[in-house]
């Protein structure tokens, strides 16, 4: 039977939310496994407040995130002409970068392990895209990071709303602006199939957690930064003013 190229097309992109999807399904813990009294246990107590099992998890999830979107968003910036996915890339390297170095200014004071890689399938994401091409690699990437953006969430919000630690509070408001002015971003390239998304955010797929789990940096390996472009840090990436009434992109059809 004859496979047209949209359809294989189709099938790539939804390879890789099913992809994306575990990365959000799993604890993305550095070495930790729970312990049977959950993820509310306090492992420090801190002069910022107490610090759980679930704050620590946060602040590698964030961390784990920039180590794939930041290299996606180098993809996007070298390989589309589009403003829109130009915006995507920019966003995308400021943001994390942003979000990097709170990262490790808080994993140095609340003693947290950092990874320097992400997970094998947060690599996967990347290779996927990276192995597309013209509109398929824009679409796929797109369509990926739009599915890991909306997924985490629930996430920020939970902590937001849990944590006795300022640091981490922090942390989880700052998150919270950036993630929501990535899908703004994302949004604006026309290639978002919300249908598709909402489908692979509420249905997600379960993967083994050694999969999902960055892999512990080599003993002694200095800390890996991300930095943001010396032409970029004036950039700003605050969460966006509504405008109620906008019209609604449509996705592209090629």
């Amino acid at each position: 039977m004859r496979i047209s190229r949209s359809t294989a097309g189709t099938a790539f992109v939804g390879g890789a939310l099913i992809l994306t999807l575990t990365a959000l399904a799993y604890p993305s813990m550095l070495g930790v496994q729970n312990t049977a009294s959950g993820q509310d246990r306090i492992i420090a107590n801190t002069q910022w407040g107490p610090l759980t099992e679930a704050d620590r998890d946060f602040v590698v999830k964030v961390r784990a995130a920039g180590l794939w979107e930041q290299p996606m968003g180098q993809l996007i910036m070298e390989r589309s002409t589009a403003p829109a996915m130009k915006e995507v890339a920019e966003h995308l390297l400021v943001g994390h970068g942003r979000l990097d170095a709170a990262c490790r200014k808080i994993s140095t004071d609340l003693g947290i392990t950092l990874p320097n890689e992400p997970s094998p399938q947060q690599q996967q994401f990347v290779a996927t895209a990276e192995g597309a091409t013209g509109k398929e690699f824009e679409s796929t990437a797109v369509t990926t990071m739009r599915v890991a953006h909306g997924g985490i969430f629930p996430v920020i919000a939970k902590i937001r709303a849990t944590t006795r630690n300022s640091m981490v509070r922090e942390l989880a408001d700052t998150t919270n602006d950036t993630v929501l002015d990535h899908i703004t971003v994302l949004e604006k390239t026309g290639l978002i199939n919300h249908e598709q998304v909402n489908l692979q955010i509420t249905s997600p797929p379960k993967m083994p957690q050694d999969q999902t789990t960055p892999p512990p940096p080599q003993p002694g390996s200095p800390v890996r930064v991300l930095e943001v472009p010396e032409n970029l840090k004036d950039l700003q990436t605050v969460a966006p003013n509504p405008s109620y009434g906008a019209p609604q992109p449509t996705p592209s059809a090629g």
